[in-house]
């Protein structure tokens, strides 16, 4: 009997108004301070993922913590661009990052990375919840209602093989950046 592919997200039949998650995980061979520096980086976010095209600190601010902002420029096939002002709403280094897309005490997504000593490394989980509050996916599901799990379906998937694609990218860095400062 064949075992199935835990590596996939299983269709929950979930809608917008669930909040549904989306979560993916990975062990690094480098100590959580060095991973911090890489995932409290909005600059890299924008460097990794084919849909947030740029990112700018506001108010002042240059660098992460509680309550600073930032914009996002975003642009993806089906849905356009798009600009948001997004709210880091935890930095404890070097456990956790997190950021509120929209209104902080309602917003679009949230999303956050956790980090945790695992042996001599740090095992990195990402992770984002759709909503509450309404963002660009409601504008798909609003014209196709009957299709809505679907929608959200594939979306959590969309950002599921993002995340998965930003830990593999931090993981090589925080490796390699290790693997130089040994050499």
């Amino acid at each position: 009997m064949a075992r199935p592919n835990l590596d996939l997200m299983e269709w929950t039949g979930q809608v917008y108004a669930d909040a549904p998650t989306a979560a993916a995980e990975i062990h690094i061979d480098a100590p959580p301070e060095r991973v911090w520096d890489l995932v409290s980086d909005i600059g890299l976010m924008a460097e990794l993922s084919p849909e947030l095209q740029a990112v700018t600190w506001l108010d002042g601010a240059t660098g992460p913590a509680a309550g600073r902002r930032f914009t996002g420029r975003n642009a993806h096939p089906a849905m356009g661009e798009w600009e948001t002002v997004s709210t880091v709403t935890e930095c404890d280094p070097p456990h956790r990052f997190a950021w509120a897309v929209g209104d902080p005490a309602r917003p679009s997504a949230t999303w956050r990375f956790t980090l945790k000593p695992d042996g001599n490394g740090t095992l990195l989980e990402q992770w984002y919840q759709m909503g509450p509050a309404r963002s660009g996916l409601n504008i798909a599901i609003d014209a196709m209602p009957e299709k809505e799990q679907k929608i959200v379906f594939v979306r959590l998937r969309e950002h599921e093989t993002s995340m998965k694609h930003n830990l593999d990218a931090i993981k090589e860095r925080a490796e390699q950046h290790g693997a130089e400062r040994a050499g």
